[in-house]
């Protein structure tokens, strides 16, 4: 009986953590991060991740549109640095996978532009100046 009290508490643990890494109808603004002029250079861009990120290699920071991360489900500061979302327009159903490097102060995404944009094909988003978006960690593959 003590062991299945045991079993039951560890997986209310990991549905609770698992529950932890993703959100639902979070508002994502954008940002001009625009890396592709940049050449991915997380110093030029001047994100919070830089300092842990920044020698990662060219493939690495490329492979991924770019976000800042604030929203309450997830790490927050260096621990979400370099950990990928897949995030979901709740209006079209069009889904991203983005690395976090940066952070911010909206309670939850902001999405480069050219996220946003792809994100955003009936083109709600960028008239509200918003997107209503749901979001969930994923392994980045690196």
């Amino acid at each position: 009986m003590e062991k299945m009290r045991v079993c039951i508490v560890v997986l209310a643990c990991v549905v609770v953590s698992a529950a932890a890494q993703s959100g639902t109808n979070v508002r994502a603004s954008y940002h001009e991060y625009n890396p592709q002029n940049i050449n991915w250079d997380l110093s030029a861009a001047s994100v919070y991740c830089a300092t842990w990120d920044a020698n990662r290699p060219l493939e690495w920071r490329r492979r991924y549109g770019w976000t800042a991360f604030c929203a309450p489900g997830g790490p927050q500061g260096q621990a979400a640095c370099g950990r990928c979302l897949r995030v979901t327009n709740t209006g079209t159903g069009n889904q991203a996978t983005v690395r976090i490097v940066d952070q911010c102060q909206n309670n939850g995404l902001d999405l480069d532009v050219n996220v946003f944009r792809q994100l955003d094909s009936n083109g709600v988003g960028i008239a509200n100046g918003y997107l209503t978006v749901n979001y969930e960690f994923v392994n980045c593959g690196d």
